[in-house]
């Protein structure tokens, strides 16, 4: 699997421009989104201004200047954290502009003649447009092979190496622009304005600047920005209670109050970690249509997924000989070794690999021998020379071409391969049945042990094949999905989409021709892969740029470890808050109440020491955990119920027991600079 480039998680140029950038967020226009820091702008506007205010008064100002600045740097460190987020998705799509040329294109006059064509620039090509691309040309735009077979280095999208086929027809047809023809030639349809292509979606996509906050992140939204209205009447409330019982609250004092008090942690890294997670994705060649996509992903309930290629690596191999009775099993090696010379399908060099193995045999091509390469019509294949005949093939075409049947042993071996989720193939020489040969679909090794952990976190795998269903049953077996759909069909997919979905369930699902489009709009989370059909991409709301369907496991680890993550420090920003009371409070209110001085549990020097203590924190703990929300909590395959137990220990203990270090680490650092002693 091929991985994108790889982004140092605080690089150089990423600081700096995010710095810079988070000065522009600062506008209160654009800080709106985000309810918490917006209120936390405001309370430091307003702050400046009485510190403003004070010193043109020459009265002493030093104490709400500096709430004041430390406010301001909350709200800066909240910008930074998204702008660095933003930052590592531009440079990424910097590494993918550059997977882009000032390309001509060879617009044919007439798509019947590949002759006459106008050099056209690419950027000047629209959908519908006919061009032909030649060896060692790129491909100017997204388009349909219509014509012609060639190999495309599609390296500068996917980072593959590999160049991969391309054909008129089938589920290899779609082309990308900015890739490039190592081979004979292509006649391309183009499918997209200029703009509009996929590499400049993908572009788009990956800077964020179209990032749509997802429903789970409004929802959050909401409740931060709930929770700081609450926090605002019962500050606002103070200055009445204050003239109550006869004393007074400066207005930087009820500042500080409130932002210590309002979810500033989360409200500030939230927009972060939703950016983070579609970057993740873009580390594993996996493009989303938009951050709802990613959060579906983490909360699946069902998986559907192809067997071959996904769960099996596609194609079978031979993995035993059956000789008949009296045949060795080496004469029935050789014999499956000479008739597959003319198989060039996977699984006739596989047959000839098998015999390499175990028996050392490696038939050369008799001199004046007949090959009879494998055909779809036979489905045999075989030689013939010096009087000898061989054949190996499908066990009915071979015993047809032998005008024989099967004996019951025969037939009992070919039944039991079968069983097995096999394929067997029959084997004749000079006209007698010499065994048969047992081509396997082989499971992935691992698959098994990832369907485990996948079913610990509460989501149903599904194989979906088009198998018969005792071929279907034993390949689930071996694997260990909890179901399979045999004989699949485009609607069946769609049909048990519907029906999981109908029961409250999200399903995620991937593919790659234009069958599987129905299916892949339909799915909560549909993969296309990037091979597939321009009906495929399309339809789905990821695009795998590796084409690799196995991938989906990872898409949805992806989008759970978001959820885990927004989860952690939402319970580490609540659980420090209520920290920061035993700072603020007692220094507040120990005045009017001197029994509050047992709450001054960190032994803080003076009211005006806490509560900057306080306030510092409070900003610096926004700047400590942007690494994990850019990097996200490393996630494990566990239930809901030992997530909560985990969270709950590790951030949530971690939220309470943080500030009291902090702040009075922070406390110990101003007395020792004598500063409000």
């Amino acid at each position: 699997m091929a991985h994108a480039e790889t982004i140092s998680l605080f690089d150089g140029a990423i600081i700096r421009r995010a710095a810079l950038d988070s000065i522009a967020k600062l506008n209160p226009i654009t800080l709106m989104r985000n309810p918490v820091i917006f209120f936390t702008e405001v309370i430091s506007a307003l702050t400046s201004f009485v510190a403003a205010e004070d010193a043109l008064k020459h009265q002493p100002y030093g104490f709400p200047l500096v709430i004041a600045i430390w406010l301001w740097l909350t709200v800066l460190f909240a910008t930074f954290a998204e702008a660095v987020a933003e930052g590592r998705g531009r440079a990424r799509a910097e590494s993918l502009k550059r997977a882009r040329s000032e390309t001509m294109a060879k617009l044919l006059i007439d798509p019947r003649d590949r002759v006459i064509f106008k050099p056209t620039p690419a950027p000047d090509l629209r959908q519908g447009d006919i061009v032909l691309v030649e060896a060692g040309d790129i491909i100017p735009s997204d388009g349909e092979v219509i014509e012609g077979v060639a190999s495309v280095n599609e390296s500068a999208v996917t980072g593959e190496s590999a160049p991969v086929v391309r054909e008129a027809g089938g589920d290899r047809s779609a082309v990308t622009g900015g890739t490039h023809l190592v081979s004979d030639w292509l006649v391309v349809r183009i499918t997209a304005d200029a703009g509009s292509t996929f590499l400049d979606r993908m572009i788009a996509l990956v800077e964020g600047a179209e990032r749509r906050k997802t429903p789970n992140e409004i929802a959050l939204n909401i409740l931060l920005a709930g929770l700081t209205l609450i926090f605002l009447i019962a500050v606002v409330t103070l200055v009445g209670f204050g003239h109550y019982a006869g004393t007074s609250f400066s207005i930087p004092v009820l500042a500080a109050l409130l932002v210590c008090l309002i979810p500033t942690t989360i409200g500030g890294l939230l927009s972060a970690i939703g950016i983070a997670g579609m970057d993740r994705l873009v580390r594993f060649n996996v493009v989303a249509t938009s951050g709802r996509a990613v959060e579906a992903a983490g909360d699946v309930d069902a998986l559907l997924l192809d067997k071959t290629g996904t769960i099996t690596f596609g194609n079978r191999m031979a993995s035993g000989f059956y000789p008949a009775s009296g045949v060795a099993e080496r004469d029935l090696a050789e014999a499956c070794a000479l008739a597959s010379l003319g198989d060039d399908t996977p699984e006739g060099r596989s047959i000839l690999a098998l015999a390499r193995e175990r028996y050392s045999i490696a038939p050369q091509r008799p001199e004046g021998a007949a090959i009879i390469p494998f055909s779809a019509n036979t489905r045999m294949s075989g030689v013939d020379f010096a009087g000898h005949s061989y054949r190996k093939g499908a066990v009915d075409s071979v015993l047809a071409s032998l005008g024989t049947q099967a004996d019951a042993v025969f037939s009992e071996a070919v039944a039991r391969i079968g069983r097995a989720g096999s394929t067997p193939l029959a084997v004749a020489a000079n006209g007698r049945v010499l065994g048969l040969i047992e081509l396997k679909d082989i499971v992935k090794p691992g698959i098994k042990e990832r369907f485990s952990a996948l079913r610990s976190m509460g989501i149903r795998t599904v194989m979906v094949t088009g198998d018969n269903r005792v071929t279907a049953a034993a390949i689930a077996a071996e694997a260990g999905v909890d179901d399979y759909i045999a004989e699949a069909t485009p609607q069946n997919k769609l049909d048990y989409i519907r029906k999981v979905q109908g029961e409250g369930r999200l399903v995620a699902m991937c593919g790659d021709g234009t069958n599987d489009a129905p299916a892949l709009a339909q799915a909560d989370v549909g993969v296309a892969m990037q091979t597939g059909t321009q009906a495929a991409r399309e339809a789905g709301n990821m695009v795998d740029l590796d084409s690799d369907p196995t991938k989906l496991i990872e898409i949805v680890e992806i989008g759970k470890q978001l959820l885990i993550t927004r989860g952690a420090l939402t319970t580490f920003s609540i659980a420090n808050d209520i920290s920061k009371y035993f700072a603020i409070l007692p220094a507040i209110f120990v005045t009017t109440y001197p029994q509050l001085a047992a709450l001054n549990v960190m032994q803080l020097r003076t009211p005006e020491s806490a509560i900057l203590s306080a306030v510092i924190f409070n900003a610096l703990i926004i700047v400590a955990l942007v690494p994990l929300a850019l990097r996200g909590v490393k996630f494990r395959p566990i239930g809901a119920a030992a997530l909560l137990k985990r969270n709950l220990l590790v951030y949530g203990l971690g939220g309470i027991v943080a500030p009291f270090a902090g702040i009075k680490l922070i406390d110990m650092a101003l007395g020792a600079f004598n500063i409000f002693s």
